[in-house]
């Protein structure tokens, strides 16, 4: 079986966004996901960068996930995988826009509507 992996989205959650300014363009490190990630990694833990940059469709998804990997190997030491597709394998999303679910139920987290 693949190993189990929690995907980071990277825009507004592991670096700091507020427009985008072109693929070789990434934010600051948000220091309370880098914290969460060096813990992880030093736990063993894979850790995959979960973005819409890494978006085949997109004319500059190679350049975008370079700037990606170059960021993380600046950040954290080593690069780490880019990717926009979720499988079997991740246990867990941290992401600025997604609304948390209680599974089989589509009853939000929070008790939202």
């Amino acid at each position: 079986m693949a190993e189990s992996w929690i995907g980071v989205d990277f825009d507004g959650t592991l670096a700091m966004y507020d427009s985008w300014k072109g693929a070789n363009h990434a934010g600051k490190p948000i220091d309370l996901m880098v914290r969460r990630i060096k813990i992880w990694l030093e736990n063993g833990k894979k850790v995959k960068i979960f973005t819409a940059r890494a978006d085949e469709t997109r004319l500059d998804y190679k350049e975008n996930i370079q700037t990606v990997k170059k960021w993380c190997l600046e950040v954290f030491g080593i690069e780490l995988e880019v990717t926009n597709r979720k499988d079997m394998t991740m246990i867990q999303l941290w992401d600025d826009r997604a609304i948390q679910l209680i599974e089989n139920t589509g009853v939000r987290v929070d008790g939202r509507i």
